[in-house]
């Protein structure tokens, strides 16, 4: 069952998406002899520059905060890992679910949320800014390598996906579902919705489901560890989460007086094989009940297959709600994201105000823009920044830049000689 084809495909359910029956790329391209669509993608993916650049974007601490904390590419590796295992488990296609994985947080900005949420504010009079609708951007028209294409010419199920792997945008009479109601669905990805339609009204694909619960999985554990190790809180203050005590007791009873710095690894890699383990039992079951016979009967369900159980879910929320409270809200942290936020605010002001700032490639063909058309150039621009390059572009502009060095307080984690 598990044997691997001359492609390099593993065995796959009848319900997972097949790329031998891909709806196909905007751009008609030959298909390779080696490799699948999804393989391709995967590939492209990895190889393009927005992807380069997650090396040096923040996920929770800036760059400068110490080597061992995650970052936008490493965060994404591990979304990858995790993705492929489920994958693997419930029979859905591994390449496709890695390649959703890899290209996820492809449209973040530097300094993490508090960067999107700054560029946001920012665009407001212009259409707000939103991560998924700028990866949408980045693989679709910002990424300029091809000599036959814009973007990267994506797989259809690839950019499906990317776009809905948080569920779909449209109720099936066409209004907004919930996370869009207020604002609406993004521009970007309404334009090439109306180009290439995404059945934006439908569920994702059960990779991108398989993808989007890794990003979560990878969330709860990644960012408990790295809480742990910043010295943010301590790990006796995790058994305020009934799910975390149980997984300090039983790294206590088998290894009675380990060393903390092991206890925060144990811990961590707990946290995902539980997690890993309830989606596989779970979403074994839905699929059971459902009984799909192909991948559309899973995009046309009521709700997605591959989920948490109950009590899963209320573990994760529980593990937010600390990390809320005691990381993300966390004085320091929140001092550093002031300060970030300040840097992309002056940003913008200076480039929408004279876009012959930016380098010549940005602001090519500005000089008689619309303030909408410049100010979408310059959150393009400023969104492509990882946070060293934003921090130096704020030098060149301004006499003073922000200082985002938080000095992290020792956690007295020292090696031990074997």
């Amino acid at each position: 069952m598990d044997a691997v084809r001359p492609n390099g495909e593993r065995w796959r359910a009848a319900y997972a998406t097949d790329p031998a029956r891909t709806r196909g790329r905007l751009i008609a391209e030959a298909s390779s002899p080696t490799r699948s669509d999804f393989q391709r993608d995967r590939d492209r993916i990895i190889h393009s520059t927005a992807f380069r650049r997650l090396k040096h974007k923040t996920q929770v601490f800036v760059h400068h905060e110490g080597d061992h904390y995650r970052t936008r590419l490493t965060h994404t590796l591990e979304v990858s890992q995790i993705a492929r295992a489920l994958a693997r488990a419930l029979g859905l296609d591994e390449d496709l679910a890695e390649a959703l994985a890899l290209s996820h947080d492809l449209g973040h900005t530097c300094f993490g949320h508090t960067g999107e949420d700054a560029l946001d504010a920012c665009m407001a009079a212009h259409g707000g800014f939103d991560h998924n609708a700028q990866a949408l951007r980045i693989v679709t028209r910002l990424e300029r390598r091809y000599a036959g294409f814009d973007g990267l010419n994506l797989a259809w199920e690839t950019l499906e996906g990317l776009v809905k792997h948080n569920g779909p945008l449209l109720d099936r009479s066409g209004k907004p579902t919930a996370r869009y109601v207020e604002r609406g669905i993004p521009a970007a990805i309404l334009e090439y919705d109306a180009l290439n339609p995404l059945d934006l009204w439908s569920q994702a694909g059960p990779e991108a489901q398989a993808a989007s619960l890794a990003d979560d999985i990878a969330y709860a554990a990644h960012d408990l560890d790295d809480g742990l190790r910043a010295g943010l809180f301590d790990i006796p203050e995790l058994r305020a989460v009934p799910f975390l005590a149980d997984l300090l007791d039983e790294i206590d009873r088998l290894h009675p007086g380990l060393e903390p710095s092991r206890v925060i690894h144990e811990l961590a890699r707990r946290v995902i094989t539980r997690f890993v383990e309830d989606v596989i039992r779970e979403g074994g079951r839905r699929i059971a009940a459902l009984d799909p016979k192909c991948v559309e009967d899973i995009r046309h369900a009521s709700e997605p297959v591959i989920v948490f159980s109950p009590a899963i879910v209320e573990a994760d929320a529980e593990i937010m709600r600390f990390l809320w409270a005691r990381m993300y809200r966390h004085p320091g942290v929140v001092a550093v994201r002031k300060k970030a936020d300040a840097i992309v605010n002056d940003l913008f002001a200076a480039f929408t105000a004279a876009p012959s700032r930016m380098p010549e490639e940005w602001s090519a063909g500005l000089s008689d823009a619309s303030e909408g058309r410049i100010a979408r150039r310059v959150a393009d621009y400023i969104a492509g920044m990882t946070d060293t390059y934003a921090v130096l572009a704020h030098r060149k502009l301004y006499a003073t830049t922000p200082d985002l060095y938080w000095e992290l307080p020792s956690r007295g984690l020292p090696l031990t000689e074997p």
